[in-house]
């Protein structure tokens, strides 16, 4: 193995350390220490590599949603379908969901890879509703949120409600998915005309 292949092959170690560490405990209460060790690594490649524990969190954000873009990418003709996709993708990959809302909680500043693929993703959702809703009072921002809070609503759901609606049974599943696809269906292809969005006077 070359140099390069080895420091390749050591980042990637504290970067699979790093997950584990931060999806437990967040930014504030990782602690190197533990990722190194983790990682069977000195503490002190952390800082040759990333810069500190921040230059960490970011670097293992920054894979994970490139991961996740990369696999599940969005298409404006089957926004349902890109829901469904994303949503199972979260169900299978836990660990994403818990690193991203630590990052919400402790990191004001997004990547540019975020802005990069937030942006196509509202431009995605503007363009189906030029084919699917012309004229429709919602912008594509506030519909792509909608969206992503329908694919998260049983990851944040309180536990006494993910128990109350059955929401760990594999039997539901199917359910589950069907009822979010319609969901993002109706966002999309609304049945009624919208009602006029309120004025700030």
């Amino acid at each position: 193995m070359t140099k390069a292949e080895q420091s390749a092959a050591t980042k990637a170690r504290l970067l699979d350390a790093a997950v584990e560490e931060f999806q437990e405990h967040g930014l504030a209460g990782g602690r190197v220490d533990r990722i190194a060790e983790r990682a069977g690594v000195n503490k002190r490649l952390i800082y040759i590599y990333f810069g500190d524990k921040d230059g960490l969190f970011d670097a293992v954000i920054v894979r994970d949603v490139e991961t996740m873009i990369d696999v599940v990418p969005i298409t404006q003709d089957d926004l349902p379908g890109y829901a469904v996709s994303l949503y199972d993708y979260l169900e299978a990959n836990p660990t994403v969901g818990r690193l991203l809302t630590w990052r919400n909680l402790e990191r004001i500043k997004a990547s540019d890879i975020e802005y990069d693929a937030y942006r196509r993703k509202v431009d995605a959702v503007a363009q189906a509703q030029a084919t699917l809703a012309p004229g429709s009072t919602h912008a594509p921002a506030d519909v792509l949120a909608l969206i992503l809070g329908l694919v998260q609503s049983w990851s944040q759901a309180s536990p006494a409600l993910r128990d109350l609606a059955g929401a760990d049974d594999p039997a539901r599943a199917g359910q589950r998915r069907h009822s979010l696809r319609e969901a993002v269906s109706r966002l999309i292809t609304p049945r009624h005309p919208a009602p006029p969005a309120p004025s700030d006077s």
